[in-house]
């Protein structure tokens, strides 16, 4: 019995320092907590969709990590570089575009880690590949929040 108590104790032991390495960074820091993912999709219908949103939008805090996936699907019109949509962020108040959230689609999933904006306020996604006639409509709204 002494035996049994002995080799579980040695058990949590190890798992115990197993999470304590695995959650602790080489400078002794906690690990950052992963991105959240946001799942968008470019439909062929030149717009962009969330799941269960009529208009999709996304709100994040200043300063947040994410990881957006955004499926692509075929629209009428392709770039030479075989781009089909547009993903950019621009500040709605002069329509500016943001540093590091300008991506080509091209057609499948793709992954793109991302910082949101450190300034609060509103954004909106623009399509950037003129895809359809109907190209004007596709764009959607992202909050920073403090």
């Amino acid at each position: 019995m002494k035996v049994k108590c002995l080799f579980a104790m040695i058990g949590v032991g190890c798992v115990l320092a197993m999470w304590m390495v695995t959650s602790v960074d080489a400078g002794g820091q906690s690990a950052p907590p992963a991105a959240r993912v946001i799942e968008v999709l470019a439909d062929h219908d030149s717009r962009y969709k969330m799941a269960d949103q009529k208009r999709p939008s996304m709100t994040l805090k200043a300063g947040e990590p994410v990881t957006l996936r955004i499926t692509a699907k075929k629209a009428k019109n392709v770039n030479r570089d075989g781009a089909i949509h547009g993903f950019t962020l621009l500040r709605a108040k002069d329509r500016s575009p943001v540093p590091d959230w300008d991506f080509q689609l091209k057609p499948g999933v793709q992954e793109f880690s991302v910082t949101a904006p450190s300034e609060p306020g509103e954004y909106v996604v623009v399509c950037t590949v003129i895809c359809s006639q109907d190209h004007e409509g596709m764009n959607m709204k992202l909050v920073v929040l403090p």
